[in-house]
């Protein structure tokens, strides 16, 4: 029998294990912390001389042991892994159909997606998370600096939410669906110490001031990589046809002929490494956002 919420939380985490994803786990734990929580607040205001355990045993048979709650959890993993990671296709046997076939993958295409257009989540996650937190904490030396530096410690959940939703989608990484609990009762200062200990905010915080510069250079890198392999690979037709010299280092400059047939095929081969390279990178960054923006 569980006394309080933290126990029954302790015994679902439990009973999910350490095989469970930890973004499911979270999920779990999320779910379960606001129903039960809620729902306590609802039985406190109307038996208020109740005992917290003596209220929670019926809801816990409501809703579910931590055994059964997470046994209906593990059944639902497999249908929560992120599209990209679900596409089955056959592998190519020739070493040059593999390098090439990644051309095809959803998730190399996601990755580029992601990576081109970095910078918007960086100059508007990023930007936040270094501005408006060099403006909170500025305020801290006057009363009204405290809710304001709370309130931006919590907009940093919301948005973490929102940047592991994109990168889900693009990047395959299983990331939360849900936001972490944060509980209405408390009074002013005690949400805002439970913020401030809460490792998740700083961990959070640290991501986006990363993710300021680091989408910027993921842009500007993968953005010349896809000008050059196009532009390499279509010269032939800019150059003969358009009369479009290529432009190296601000020197325009046309192709010797016997010359574009190679630089041609330097395009068709710079595009499929540029898709190689950005998997990998999608990957790393995959990884990363992970280990920050899912609680443990």
């Amino acid at each position: 029998m569980c006394k309080n919420v933290s126990q029954y939380l302790a015994k679902l985490k439990k009973e999910l294990g350490q095989s469970v994803d930890r973004a499911l786990i979270q999920d779990a734990l999320s779910d379960a912390e606001t129903h039960l929580r809620n729902a306590l607040d609802e039985e406190c205001a109307k038996n208020p001389d109740a005992s917290e355990a003596k209220l929670l045993s019926p809801l816990i048979e409501k809703y579910g042991t931590p055994n059964e709650v997470a046994l209906a959890y593990k059944a639902m993993e497999p249908h929560l892994s992120p599209s990209p990671s679900r596409t089955s296709r056959p592998e190519p046997r020739s070493s040059l159909g593999k390098f090439f076939s990644v051309l095809t993958e959803p998730g190399a295409w996601g990755a580029v997606v992601y990576l081109v257009f970095a910078f918007i989540p960086a100059a508007l996650f990023g930007g936040w998370a270094l501005f408006a937190g060099l403006f909170s904490a500025s305020m801290l030396i006057f009363i009204i600096g405290l809710p304001l530096f709370g309130g931006y410690l919590l907009s940093l959940r919301g948005i973490a939410l929102l940047e592991g939703r994109i990168i889900e989608a693009l990047l395959g990484v299983r990331m939360p669906q849900r936001p972490l609990f944060f509980q209405k009762g408390p009074g002013l200062w005690d949400k805002f110490k439970a913020l401030v200990k809460n490792p998740y905010s700083w961990k959070a915080l640290v991501y986006f001031v990363l993710l300021f510069p680091l989408g910027f250079i993921y842009s500007a890198l993968f953005s010349l990589l896809f000008a050059l392999s196009l532009s390499f690979f279509l010269s032939p037709v800019l150059e003969l046809v358009f009369r479009l010299p290529l432009d190296l280092a601000g020197d325009n400059v046309f192709t010797p002929f016997w010359l574009l047939p190679f630089v041609c095929l330097g395009g068709l081969l710079l595009l499929p490494l540029t898709f190689h390279l950005a998997k990998f990178f999608g990957r790393l960054h995959g990884q990363f956002a992970r280990s920050m923006l899912v609680r443990k």
